[in-house]
């Protein structure tokens, strides 16, 4: 009896050893996979054979370094590989690139169009290969791509006339816009003539000159400004299409004694444009949060790829197709707001934004 006992314990003992050990491996086995599903679904959305092309039209500005280095960072943290072509403003240089990125065995396509018609040969090339094709930031036309991801570019244009009228609500105003080839600056014409219209209609503003300028250029910016002025014509606002822009008419009123003293806006938030602000020679920039742009295009590319389906409420025509549309806010920015706007994201360090006015005080 009493071995009979003993055997009763040394089972009971055994199972519950047995229980204890498979619930201590099911304890790992979830935690394992917890580990694995965390840090931030990460591998839930990547794949190591998913490979990216980027075909950026230009890296001539600085903002474009800006998101190829940023967006190739971001991809590479979620598992995917990215392979980078600059096109240094050449269309059928872009279209040759394109055609290289395809014969790597890409699985998405993101392209900065050089021309916003003609980049429309390389979508279609994309598209025969069954590639998807995201269009960063610059708009392709005519074209059958399955997304577009952009700030509101509209709302830059607005936002520059706005300051540009809080600070000259009255008098003759010089607009300098970028190329017809980007479509960008089509959406900016649209926000800022919606601001200025009413003005010029009620004899308050008055455009003495509009042009736009090839690539971007500062040096036409700067040939414009400068024959204006030696024309002796009165310019109280000058509405600079991209900060590029605003270095180029603001060494040109710089020359002329007139650095600080005729109102200047631009946008992107280049470090030059935010030393001007500081410093009182460009009035306002406008901030785009690249960083924010970057990583839901990251997230975005990745997911088309894995054939997943986005739910993307905005869309935007192209001329041809109802394109889904990814949009960012864009941010004002003056010496008011640059601390905790540009400074506080991390976008320029503090000591470089105000390293001229340092250096005047010492």
């Amino acid at each position: 009896m009493g071995k009979i006992k003993e055997d009763y314990r040394r089972t009971i003992v055994f199972l519950l050893f047995f229980i204890v050990v498979v619930l201590i491996a099911l304890n790992v086995k979830s935690f394992v996979e917890n580990v694995k599903n965390s840090n931030d679904d990460k591998k839930d959305i990547a794949d190591s054979n998913i490979k990216i092309g980027f075909s950026l039209g230009t890296l001539k500005e600085e903002r474009w370094v800006k998101d190829r280095d940023i967006l190739m960072a971001k991809v590479k943290e979620l598992g995917a590989d990215i392979l980078v072509q600059n096109a240094n403003n050449n269309d059928n240089d872009q279209i040759k690139q394109v055609k290289y990125l395809l014969n790597q065995g890409i699985d998405v396509l993101i392209i900065v169009p050089n021309d916003l018609i003609k980049a429309s040969y390389a979508v279609e090339l994309a598209k025969k290969k069954g590639v998807k094709v995201i269009s960063y930031d610059r708009l392709v036309l005519n074209s059958d791509i399955d997304m577009y991801i952009s700030f509101d570019n509209v709302k830059v244009g607005k936002l520059m006339a706005e300051y540009a009228l809080k600070k000259v609500p009255k008098g003759n105003y010089v607009i300098i816009n970028g190329p017809e080839s980007d479509n960008n600056t089509n959406m900016i014409k649209e926000g800022y003539d919606k601001i200025l219209s009413p003005k010029i209609k009620k004899g308050y503003i008055k455009v003495i000159c509009e042009e736009r300028v090839p690539n971007w250029l500062k040096e036409c910016a700067f040939k414009i400004t400068d024959e204006l002025l030696q024309r002796g014509k009165k310019i109280d606002a000058i509405i600079a299409c991209n900060d590029e822009l605003a270095d180029g008419i603001i060494e040109a009123l710089s020359e002329h004694r007139l650095a600080g003293k005729i109102t200047v806006v631009g946008q992107d938030a280049d470090l030059a444009a935010c030393q001007r602000v500081v410093e009182g020679t460009q009035l306002m920039t406008v901030y785009k949060p690249i960083e924010k742009l970057a990583e839901a295009t990251a997230k975005i590319a990745i997911s088309l790829a894995k054939g997943y389906e986005l739910k993307i409420q905005n869309n935007i025509y192209n001329g041809k197709y109802y394109i889904p549309y990814y949009v960012v806010d864009p941010i004002a920015v003056d010496k008011d707001n640059i601390d905790e706007t540009v400074i506080k994201d991390g976008f320029h360090m503090k000591d470089d934004i105000y390293k001229n006015l340092s250096l005047e005080k010492n």
